[in-house]
């Protein structure tokens, strides 16, 4: 099978079946859960994700970027330790608009990925 992960939003495919896909893509839906899942929204993993959204409207400064990259940084290392090394996040904050750019390398072929995320989500 080529694309043997659940997809993620969840979804019925064309042929009405669970929507999968491939590695890949899988891995850059678990990195956009953790960032946009805050602290307590999971019922059975309450300090899963980095809550990102509570910091949407913050004034911007300096000091709350490089926070919030390390907080993105500390969450994606914590929660995806298996499948990725987390090698750098940039975070740009424009308005109410949160731009996140993750750089990491997939564990199980090594394979380097720039992704980017957009916020709220």
């Amino acid at each position: 099978m080529d694309d043997p992960y659940l997809d993620f939003p969840f979804a019925i495919d064309g042929r009405g079946r669970t929507a999968t896909t491939a590695e890949n893509d899988h891995i850059r839906d678990m990195i956009e859960q953790v960032l946009f899942t805050n602290p307590g929204e999971r019922v059975n993993r309450p300090d899963f994700g980095c809550g990102l959204k509570r910091l949407l409207f913050m004034p911007n400064s300096q000091p709350l970027s490089a926070a919030t990259q390390m907080l993105v940084k500390s969450a994606l290392q914590k929660w995806l330790e298996n499948e990725i090394q987390v090698e750098q996040v940039e975070v740009d904050p424009q308005d109410s608009q949160l731009t996140i750019k993750v750089t990491y390398s997939n564990r199980s072929d090594g394979q380097r990925r720039v992704d980017l995320f957009t916020g709220p989500a």
